[in-house]
């Protein structure tokens, strides 16, 4: 995990490499982290691919330290 807080914008809409990679994770880390629940992704209606708003980023990496 990177010790500099994710750039991101709190209403953008982050992809699983994205979001991954603003982390500093692997994206396998990530999967493992939103099946436990501690990141909580959302669904796109049309494809449902997985996204990650800005906000659960930076939640989630304050919590982490």
């Amino acid at each position: 995990m990177t010790n500099v807080e994710p750039k991101v914008s709190p209403e953008g809409r982050y992809n699983m490499n994205e979001t991954a990679t603003l982390l500093g994770i692997h994206r396998n880390t990530l999967r493992t982290y939103t099946d436990k629940g501690y990141i909580k992704c959302r669904y796109r209606k049309r494809t449902l691919a997985k996204f990650y708003l800005g906000e659960e980023v930076l939640r989630f990496w304050r919590e982490s330290y």
